[in-house]
């Protein structure tokens, strides 16, 4: 809502989404601003979206917490790689986006996942300091019908120094830090 004026944002997790609702009530963007609390396997929408933006939870095979809280947040247990899939083949449009946050060693899983029906056209592989595997991987997907050639790039968001970030990294997130 922030960088696009024209677009009608809405967030959608099986979460309490008061303090998402409050968070925009006080935002310039307000009025563009809808949450659903509710699965997402389970979210209509009358329109479908031009690009859809997932943060999923992403451990598949990892133990889970003792904090039910979580482990839903963190566990692909509510929401299965196949599930999220499915939503996003159901509620992107035929020349939408759909981009996903994941962590480095689950990025070649739900890409295995999506073949066949959305096919990723960029990756951006996350490093937190140049000495650092990356550690998570920014993808984005189009519907097979008319998928180029994947953009691979890599964003490195430290210097190795405490609270040192890199150029690139400054001019991505500048416009939502105030330390910036």
């Amino acid at each position: 809502a922030q960088r696009a004026p024209e677009a009608h944002v809405t967030g959608v997790d099986i979460d309490d989404v008061g303090q998402a609702r409050e968070n925009a009530a006080a935002s310039p963007w307000s009025g563009r601003v809808a949450f659903a609390q509710c699965p997402v396997q389970e979210f209509e929408t009358p329109e479908p979206f031009d690009l859809i933006v997932s943060n999923p939870p992403f451990f598949v095979d990892s133990l889970t917490c003792p904090d039910r809280g979580r482990t839903a947040a963190r566990q692909a247990v509510h929401l299965p790689f196949g599930d999220l899939r499915d939503a996003v083949v159901r509620l992107l449009s035929d020349e939408g986006r759909f981009a996903v946050v994941l962590p480095a060693d689950e990025a070649a899983r739900f890409i295995g996942i999506c073949r066949d029906v959305l096919l990723p056209v960029r990756r951006t592989d996350v490093r937190t300091t140049p000495r650092h595997a990356a550690k998570r991987v920014l993808l984005e997907f189009v519907h097979t019908s008319s998928a180029p050639a994947p953009d691979r790039t890599e964003l490195v968001i430290g210097t190795g120094v405490h609270e040192q970030y890199t150029p690139e990294y400054r001019a991505l997130t500048r416009d939502f830090y105030l330390k910036f």
